[in-house]
Parts: C-alpha cells; sequence; structure tokens
C-alpha cells in the first residue's frame, strides 16, 4: 500500500492505495504527461517503512533478544520487538511460558521494574531468584477485576514506569486490546499478554502472536502471527528445569512391572483334614 495525495476541496488529503493501482495511475499519466514519472514496483523495498510480505519486516524499534537462537531467527530483528503488543496464547498456564521470557526478564530486572499483573498463580521469590531476576525490582498487581487489570497495565504502560509489563487476560475485548496496542507503542516498555489458546483465531493488533504448547522437555511454540512470512513450523524450545523433563511423558504412566522367582509347592506327607 502506498500513500498519494488526494485533491479535495483545495486541500491534499493522504489517501491508500494498493500498488497495482499506483501502478495503473503511473501508467495512465504517463500517457498524458510523458514527461510523468513510471511506477517501479521494484523500489518498494527501498522505501522506508514498506516491506514485502514474502520477506522479513524490520522493526522500528529496539529489540532484545529472547535467549534462544532458534526464535530469534524466526522474529524481526532477532528479538522481542520494544513499544508493542505481544500474545502469547497458552494451552494452558504453567507450561513453561515465563521459562520463555525468563532470559529477557533477568536483563530488564537489572535496572528496570518488571510488573506482574493478574498472574495465575502467586509468584515465588525464590524461584525468581535462582532465575537471575532481581526481587527488588519484582512488582505484583492483583486486582478485583479483569477491567481493572486493564485500567493499571495501561496507566504503566502511559507512565512508562516500567521496563516489562505481563499481564494474565481470558476474554479480552477488541477494544481493549487496541487500547493496550496504542499505550504500548507511546513507551519504551515491553508487553506481552496472555491469553488462552482458543483466541487464536481472534483477530488481534499485536504485531507479534505465539501459540504456546506444552511438550516432553520443553515447550513446543508456532508464530501465528509476525511482520513478514508466514510460519508453518512448529519451534521445540527444551526447558531442562521443567519437571516434565525429568520424567518424559511417555514413562509417566508406565505400569510398574516386578519380576518375582516362581514359588515351587513343596510336598508334604502330612494329611489334611477336610
Amino acid at each position: 500500500m502506498l500513500p498519494i495525495q488526494q485533491e479535495l476541496g483545495g486541500f491534499a488529503a493522504p489517501a491508500i492505495v494498493s500498488a497495482g493501482a499506483a501502478a495503473m495511475a503511473s501508467e495512465t499519466a504517463a500517457a498524458v504527461n510523458p514527461a510523468a514519472p513510471i511506477f517501479n514496483p521494484a523500489a518498494l523495498p527501498e522505501l522506508q517503512g514498506v516491506w514485502r510480505a514474502n520477506q522479513m519486516a524490520v522493526s522500528r524499534t529496539a529489540t532484545c533478544s529472547t535467549g534462544f537462537d532458534i526464535i530469534d531467527d524466526e522474529l524481526p530483528s532477532r528479538g522481542w520487538p520494544r513499544s508493542a503488543l505481544i500474545e502469547l496464547l497458552l494451552q494452558q498456564s504453567g507450561i513453561g511460558e515465563m521459562q520463555l521470557l525468563k532470559p529477557v526478564l533477568s536483563q530488564l530486572s537489572v535496572k528496570q521494574k518488571i510488573v506482574l499483573v493478574q498472574p495465575p498463580y502467586l509468584p515465588q521469590a525464590m524461584a525468581c531468584k535462582s532465575w537471575g531476576i532481581a526481587t527488588h525490582n519484582l512488582l505484583w498487581i492483583k486486582t478485583a477485576s479483569a477491567a481493572d487489570a486493564l485500567w493499571a497495565t495501561e496507566q504503566i504502560l502511559k507512565n512508562g514506569c516500567g521496563g516489562a509489563v505481563i499481564l494474565w487476560q481470558s476474554n479480552v475485548r477488541n477494544e481493549s486490546l487496541r487500547r493496550l496496542h496504542l499505550a504500548a507503542q507511546s513507551t519504551d516498555t515491553w508487553l506481552w499478554l496472555m491469553r488462552p489458546l482458543t483466541a487464536r483465531m481472534d483477530s488481534s493488533p499485536a504485531q507479534l502472536r505465539i501459540a504456546l504448547r506444552p511438550a516432553a522437555g520443553g515447550i513446543s511454540l508456532k508464530i501465528v502471527k509476525r511482520r513478514g512470512p508466514l510460519s508453518g513450523q512448529r519451534l521445540f524450545i527444551p526447558l531442562v528445569t521443567m519437571p516434565v523433563s525429568r520424567h518424559p511423558l511417555e514413562q509417566q504412566n508406565a505400569p510398574v512391572v516386578v519380576r518375582t522367582r516362581p514359588v515351587v509347592g513343596t510336598r508334604s506327607d502330612t494329611s489334611i483334614l477336610v
């Protein structure tokens, strides 16, 4: 899509047209005026802010590495985008989503606040310390309703008082998603929204959406939305400290087989009274 100028009542107003329409308009203008420049689709990648759907975009804002090369290779500018709404779509809570964010949270918590809004479980300080997260910069917010959690998150983003915000919500209206998206764009904060996996078919203004499922010894993820070509492959991230890695799924429900020696009866001459 290209911005052009329309004449409306003596004022020049921007309009959005497709590349095909721009090419047709350029050819028509060239037929009327041979001196008019001809539109060249090959020049699109050279324009700032324009990227092709089959190419990986370059993030305009800063990014922070995920800590996993296999994920960085699939993300624009190789990392989590700052000042953007990021959705993690979970099959269920506690499958390793926080361990996926452990590298970036431990890095940001050194100098900035990490805010957890409405987490499903009580944060454990000792576990955070073992992950390298500075607990003195960890803030836990529990609200009475989902509307209060959304309001608190929006205020944190507008004030820019946190380096990263993680919000858990089950049902979010599209209007609330747009408000979070706009609030994230106005600050230098990383924002992750944890939602159920069933929301992956819903429309969302989020710049990045990733579906997460549990897997033996780690977590399986698939990129649902990104600024770039569609990603059809599933990625497996090994998580050493996950309990499932110590007990593989295929062995958890295995029957216990105890080998015993056969019992051989001995003959006795003692009569048995019936």
